[in-house]
């Protein structure tokens, strides 16, 4: 019966050494005087020791200064009966002054007396783990800071749960200082409608995209707002993807500017109708099922109206001019100042609607124009030309219409000429 308890004894020993050797955080034993009895190879790696610089040593000449007094009052507690043993995040010193973060772990060896025989400390070094963890902390501060200059917020989904979530800075600036966190059917009620497919998350949810960006209008405690979302899906390690980030930034003053650009680019500065550039957009939207039909128009009188009244007139007249286009079409039709007092017209339809609307054009344009200096009569000749093809270009149609112009105004002007398209 001895002879198995010595056996158990020694047994248990050899697998008290085995794991002390072989861990891969360091172990070390110290006595009730605080004294490093024993470590391990990875503590003495971590310290940048060797074993025996550590053996003998007092644990409070390898301890950050600022952390021994916690340490030394939790290592009494436990001599003293009050623990068994703690856990801390403590710093020790390498020779070089380095320091190394550490959570360490605590527990007492005790005598069937209960007295304290040794104590065992483990040690994991977590400096990396801390350095990544003040990175991040400083990022995420960076960006609070960042957003607290701008409107919006952030949003999440767990892709596990299909759980959405916005931030609290988000659901208040939709819904005011008292919202809480908003689920995805409350934000999308906030979507304007027509907007649910810019929303659509559905190509981050199957993985087709790993980042995207969407614009959107939002209903805020600002009004209708609009809004950028920078989206982004997260991979696990295994490349699986696990949820979906988004940042919401109210962009409407960049918006409002963008579409003002846009517009400048696309219309005439005097008349407000497009330009050449406009012109060319809106023939390239429109269908190519239904007939498509430009007509050319020149003022007859204009040249008279510059030369007598002075540039100030003649561009009144442009201006009455536009409007009256644009009120002898439909509003989805394109009207198109060239330059000088050169329009075209652009719209859907064939012969017929060609025979109407250039008819209507060259009735609303012969009435009299009503200016300061007095009442002038300018009329304008139109040219016509329609098909149903698909196949010509903007440029080609021009330039069949201008030649029905030509007709009209050997005709002596204030008429129009219509004619098909054949090649």
């Amino acid at each position: 019966m001895y002879r198995e308890s010595a056996h158990s004894a020694e047994e248990r020993g050899a697998l008290f050494d085995y794991a002390f050797e072989a861990a891969p955080i360091g172990v070390a034993l110290v006595s009730p005087s605080g004294e490093i009895v024993k470590v391990n190879g990875s503590l003495a790696t971590m310290l940048a020791r060797a074993r025996d610089d550590l053996t003998d040593v007092p644990f409070g000449h390898i301890t950050h200064p600022d952390d021994l007094e916690t340490d030394m009052n939790l290592f009494n507690d436990v001599l003293r009966g009050k623990r068994d043993g703690y856990r801390l995040d403590k710093r020790y010193l390498r020779p070089d002054n380095s320091v190394v973060e550490a959570c360490l772990t605590v527990t007492a060896m005790r005598k069937p007396s209960g007295e304290v025989a040794r104590l065992l400390a483990m040690i994991e070094d977590v400096t990396e783990a801390r350095r990544i963890e003040r990175q991040l902390l400083e990022r995420a501060a960076q960006l609070e800071l960042a957003m607290e200059a701008v409107r919006g917020g952030f949003w999440h989904m767990d892709l596990q749960t299909k759980s959405f979530e916005t931030s609290d800075r988000l659901a208040r600036y939709i819904g005011g200082p008292q919202a809480g966190r908003m689920d995805l059917n409350a934000y999308l009620a906030n979507v304007h409608p027509d907007d649910h497919p810019a929303a659509n998350l559905t190509p981050l949810l199957q993985g087709e995209v790993d980042k995207a960006v969407a614009e959107y209008r939002l209903r805020t405690t600002e009004g209708e707002r609009w809004m950028r979302c920078d989206r982004r899906l997260l991979r696990d390690a295994q490349g699986t993807p696990f949820r979906i980030i988004g940042v919401v930034i109210d962009f409407t003053e960049e918006h409002l500017r963008r579409a003002e650009l846009e517009a400048n680019a696309d219309t005439d500065v005097l008349t407000g109708l497009f330009n050449r550039r406009g012109l060319q957009k809106k023939f390239d939207r429109m269908s190519k099922e239904k007939g498509r039909l430009v007509l050319t128009i020149d003022l007859d009188g204009f040249k008279e109206v510059n030369d007598s009244l002075g540039h100030a007139a003649g561009d009144q007249v442009l201006i009455e001019t536009a409007s009256r286009l644009k009120a002898a079409v439909r509003p989805s039709d394109a009207v198109c100042r060239l330059g000088g007092d050169e329009f075209v017209v652009v719209l859907e339809g064939g012969g017929e609607v060609a025979e109407r609307v250039a008819g209507r054009i060259v009735a609303e344009l012969a009435a009299p124009i009503d200016l300061k200096e007095g009442v002038v009569l300018v009329e304008a000749s139109v040219g016509a030309a329609w098909t149903n093809s698909s196949t010509p270009t903007l440029e080609k149609m021009m330039r069949h219409a201008d030649k029905c112009l030509y007709e009209a105004k050997a005709k002596g002007k204030n008429t129009a000429v219509v004619c098909e398209m054949t090649g």
